[in-house]
């Protein structure tokens, strides 16, 4: 953990020498003084090397904008969309590919709008065999407030790259789909053929572990609900499983009791039990809920047939030692925290599990559970479900013991004899639609879900010793004083700018434009972000999430600057989460809903002034010029947000109000654009800081090297998304302070900060 939490590490020879004393002192040492230390500093060592060799599988940053040619396998399951298909590919070590990619794993798209070979993607299936030209880069992501990083789950995942498939020759399918991934991708088809009704997408997960077909609105739900950890294969699935295979075992020996001679019934159940927790995690992907019980169940066989007793808690420890020893860092994903997390602080509450009579148990258990993973759910998520016990007490018993059993018996029948199945899976999607209406009735309550802002690093311990003391027995002193400690956690401190303070949070959405303005007591937001039709939607992946992430209960208002689909385009997606009721666009642009932000109009609260100040009443619309250009004046300094206008109407708005030109810090115009920034319009506004939103390595080339340098010419601070992250500045007495996310929260897998550091 201690290795991971570092923003860069130490060198490769001294990882070894680490590694080496570490482990020499843990193996040598006769007293805990000595082993304990050499154990945490050979883990450091060994976690650290991990990290830094799954770091050097990324391609060099020179090949980036190069085709190259790819020869290798489709792995997993991949996902078809209207116009794309997305999938891992694992380039083989042939001679044919590039030395920097053999072997690596890679996460490709394939776009349609390219003829015949845009066609082809269809014919992507699991575990078919490829070769074609890609374009690929190291994996790079977004830093925004909240909780997803992409670029740590591609680390966690060792994805080494991710591009897409180019229009060029060589397109070539070397051979068919075969495998575990492609008879998985098989079985799903079939379900989807025996199944007629809209539940067969929830089959397919309880039974394959496959989630392609469910949408964002079945993910919301289940998030409301909290039912997430019980529609994918979860370890309780593998539990039923490997009990399954132990009953049928047993039987086959009690039929049989000549095999005892050869291997005692217990020893045979047990054995058996772990062959069928392997195949079902197999066909489950190796997610690692299912492989955390696949260890656990190896871990009882081996005492089992040592015929030696063992605890839960030991079988578990054992486990979670398994897994960071292989993968340190799955240390890095939330499975890992909420699989041994969660199974430990029901093993550390309920220890004596025998005892428990079946009902109260179950309900012990589950407001044990509940309120044992709210912090940690609260941390990774950002979220919390008000529905959650409720709705597990209906779904656990329910679809644990009843829909998953159907489900699995199908897949197993269909596996013997293609047809078999499909009764089963029906029942199964009878079984789910019985109980689903209660779950959808839940998720559409307003109470369902409470979304949270970030809190402090101290809030998530705080809040688990809170739970703790709620825990202990009965009699203990000062129970409702533990609440306290949960109010870091729950309601943190939003770091609201004060009365004549104004707050810009420009986030990092890529190759567009959205700018949230805060005041003492309002929240404004000047662009959505981009989108495209059926596809990526900046407004609902990246904008909702960080105004939630910072605490933003409500818009006041809305601007679009005007209707591109790089600052227009999450327009809806933001509305639908927070209906503001004021909303402004340039006349004529077409967005529905929207007043005109007509140059001179203007409002003021808690202190602190907005004013529109292009275009003008019968400026025409023509796209970027008839950008909305909005001035923020607090008590403390000045912005201007100049939306896509080019250095015509900079020069004009000069000449038509000079006064509103000097400003502390500026949105530079059209993403920092070379027909922007005129040099006259830079110098006249005196601008300490000049802001840049822009994806890395756009096709447009922005922000432009001469832009950049004649705002520091000028004297004012460059500061870019593509670089920096989302970026803060608060206008407060001292001047403005800025606030870059990846400098402030370094994190060792920032590709954008490992590609700006001098090579050693």
């Amino acid at each position: 953990m201690l290795a991971l939490q570092l923003p860069r590490l130490p060198a490769t020879g001294w990882l070894v020498l680490a590694m080496a004393v570490g482990a020499a002192a843990w193996l040598a040492g006769r007293r805990m003084a000595a082993r304990v230390p050499g154990a945490l500093v050979a883990g450091f060592a060994l976690c650290a090397l991990h990290a830094t060799w799954a770091l050097s599988l990324q391609p060099p940053v020179e090949h980036e904008r190069s085709d190259l040619v790819l020869t290798g396998q489709v792995v997993g399951l991949p996902e078809h969309d209207d116009d794309r298909t997305r999938f891992l590919f694992r380039a083989d070590r042939s001679a044919a590919n590039p030395e920097f990619l053999r072997a690596r794993k890679l996460r490709l798209a394939w776009y349609d709008g390219w003829g015949d070979r845009g066609s082809r993607r269809g014919e992507i299936e699991a575990g078919s065999q490829w070769r074609f030209t890609a374009r690929v880069r190291a994996p790079r992501g977004l830093r925004n407030p909240g909780w997803f990083d992409g670029e740590k789950q591609s680390l966690a995942r060792r994805i080494s790259a991710i591009g897409y498939v180019r229009d060029a020759e060589p397109v070539e399918r070397l051979g068919d789909a075969r495998g575990m991934d492609a008879w998985r991708d098989r079985m799903a088809g079939r379900i989807d053929a025996a199944v007629a009704s809209d539940s067969s997408r929830y089959v397919r997960a309880l039974a394959l572990g496959d989630t392609r077909q469910l949408a964002e609105g079945d993910w919301e739900a289940l998030r409301a609900t909290g039912l997430t950890h019980l529609i994918a294969i979860s370890g309780f699935h593998v539990g039923l499983v490997a009990g399954f295979f132990a009953l049928l075992g047993a039987g086959v020996w009690r039929l049989l009791p000549g095999l005892g001679r050869w291997l005692p019934r217990p020893q045979a159940a047990a054995i058996i039990a772990l062959a069928g927790a392997m195949f079902y995690a197999a066909v489950a992907g190796w997610e690692l809920p299912t492989v955390r019980t696949v260890l656990m169940i190896g871990v009882v066989v081996v005492a089992r047939l040592a015929r030696r007793s063992l605890r839960v808690s030991d079988s578990l420890a054992l486990a979670a030692v398994a897994i960071t020893l292989v993968d340190p860092l799955s240390l890095l994903t939330a499975g890992f925290w909420l699989s041994f997390a969660g199974v430990a602080w029901l093993v550390w509450c309920l220890p004596r599990v025998d005892e428990q009579r079946l009902v109260p148990g179950f309900l012990t258990a589950q407001w044990v559970a509940t309120l044992g993973l709210l912090p940690l759910t609260a941390v990774l998520f950002g979220q919390a479900s008000m529905a959650g016990p409720l709705a597990n007490l209906v779904a656990i018993p329910w679809w644990s013991l009843v829909v998953v059993p159907l489900a699995l018996l199908g897949t197993g029948l269909e596996a013997v004899q293609a047809g078999w199945g499909g009764w089963a899976w029906r029942l199964a999607a009878w079984c789910f639609d019985i109980s689903w209406p209660l779950f959808g009735w839940l998720a559409e309550s307003r109470f369902s879900l409470w979304w949270l802002s970030e809190a402090r690093w101290y809030a998530l311990p705080l809040a688990l010793l809170g739970a703790f003391w709620l825990l202990l027995p009965r009699g203990v002193p000062g129970k409702s004083l533990a609440v306290l400690l949960w109010l870091p956690l729950l309601w943190p401190d939003r770091e609201l700018p004060r009365h004549g303070e104004a707050e810009l949070v420009v986030l990092d959405v890529g190759q567009g434009l959205s700018v949230l303005l805060r005041t003492a007591r309002h929240a404004y937001l000047y662009d959505m972000g981009p989108a495209v039709p059926d596809g990526y939607d900046a407004g609902e992946r990246v904008v909702v999430p960080a105004l939630l992430a910072l605490g933003v209960r409500g818009l006041q208002g809305a601007i679009v600057s005007h209707s591109d689909a790089d600052h227009a385009g999450g327009f809806a997606a933001v509305m639908r989460r927070f209906p503001a009721p004021a909303r402004f666009a340039p006349h004529g642009s077409g967005i529905e809903g929207t007043a005109p932000c007509l140059a001179g109009t203007s409002w003021e609260v808690d202190g602190v002034r907005f004013r529109f100040l292009h275009p003008t009443m019968h400026f025409p619309y023509i796209r970027n010029e008839a950008s909305c250009v909005l001035r923020v004046e607090s008590a403390h300094g000045a912005a201007l947000l100049m939306g896509d206008v080019g250095g015509i109407v900079e020069r004009e708005i000069m000449r038509r109000d000079p006064g509103s030109i000097p400003a502390d810090v500026v949105v530079t115009g059209h993403h920092g654009s070379r027909t922007s920034s005129d040099p006259t319009f830079v110098n006249a506004t005196g601008a300490g800081h000049a802001l840049m939103s822009a994806g890395y390595g756009n096709r447009f080339g922005h922000p432009h090297e001469q832009v950049e340098y004649r705002w520091s010419r000028a004297g004012a601070q460059v500061l870019s998304t593509a670089s920096g992250g989302a970026l803060r500045i608060r206008l407060v007495d001292g001047g403005p302070r800025a606030e870059q996310r990846r400098l402030a929260q370094p994190r060792l897998w920032d590709a954008q900060r490992r590609l700006a550091e001098p090579p050693p």
